[in-house]
């Protein structure tokens, strides 16, 4: 099978956390001097409790539930506003990954959460590292090279067994152009639909012809 990438591949880990009573003007600071939007609070045993996020200080800064005043009648809303510690500021129950979560399942969780990353934890329950919509985004970018290597080493070649050079790769902007001879006809549709499932495949333009047609 092919390796499918997971969030244990793509994920920080080393992570930048907050302890519940870390003061709001060090939560800031720190946000900015490490230029990340959110970070997570933990434990004293290292288990993420929150995230704090840019949105969250803005919140604080304004004095107000949230930027444009909305949500008056919030009373959390509100004790966040006057929050002098992350653990009052920070945002739970957290939302966590896993590492051997697909890539397309935690793009799909962030999506349902309406979050930017997700701090992600190991069988114990303790941070292992953080993945964001960027670090998702970056396993889908690859270069053509790293395309083309995949596809010629795991699909044409550990996978299906074909000789070298039975099936010429190019690609270019991730689409795939295959060209050559597959021993029989049934494994057309199977050599494009490998090449499809591979990381950063745009899409599969296949030439082939069976050798034994004719």
């Amino acid at each position: 099978m092919l390796h499918r990438r997971t969030v244990g591949d793509v994920m920080t880990e080393e992570v930048l956390t907050l302890r519940p009573n870390t003061p709001l003007q060090e939560v800031t600071a720190l946000l900015d001097a490490n230029d990340i939007v959110a970070a997570p609070v933990v434990d004293d045993d290292g288990a993420p409790i929150g995230v704090v996020s840019a949105s969250d200080v803005l919140r604080h800064e304004t004095g107000m539930p949230d930027p444009q005043g909305q949500d008056g009648n919030d009373e959390r809303a509100w004790g966040k506003a006057r929050a002098r510690t992350a653990g009052a500021l920070m945002s739970s129950p957290v939302f966590t990954a896993r590492a051997d979560w697909t890539i397309p399942r935690a793009a799909r969780e962030l999506r349902r959460r309406h979050v930017k990353q997700l701090p992600v934890v190991g069988d114990d329950g303790l941070l292992t590292g953080i993945v964001s919509r960027s670090d998702l985004l970056d396993a889908f970018i690859r270069s053509d090279v790293e395309i083309r290597g995949e596809v010629e080493q795991d699909v044409l070649g550990r996978i299906l067994g074909l000789d070298e050079g039975t099936v010429a790769v190019e690609v270019h902007d991730g689409v795939v152009a295959l060209r050559g001879h597959v021993p029989e006809p049934r494994l057309v549709p199977v050599v494009v639909g490998l090449c499809q499932g591979v990381d950063g495949v745009v899409a599969v333009d296949a030439h082939l012809a069976a050798a034994r047609e004719g």
